[in-house]
């Protein structure tokens, strides 16, 4: 009787690392998609101060006067 309890541990500690190995590929997974993500967005061009200052004077927050000033400030 004794046997078979310690067969039975044996097997179950064999599982114990599949199971850890499987967490661990994981949490490598899940590293990997989140820094896949923002590395994408890293690939974007930045909108530099002269792409929002365009955007403003055609949404009309600014005047053309505003703009102008504003553009050379920039340049």
């Amino acid at each position: 009787m004794m046997q078979g309890i310690g067969h039975g541990m044996g097997i179950g500690m064999g599982w114990g690392w599949i199971i850890g190995l499987l967490l661990l590929v994981l949490v490598i997974w899940l590293v990997v998609r989140s820094t896949g993500q923002n590395a994408s967005s890293a690939n974007e061009p930045e909108e530099t101060a002269l792409d929002v200052l365009k955007k403003r004077y055609a949404r009309g927050e600014i005047s053309k006067e505003e703009y102008e000033e504003k553009k050379k400030d920039l340049m």
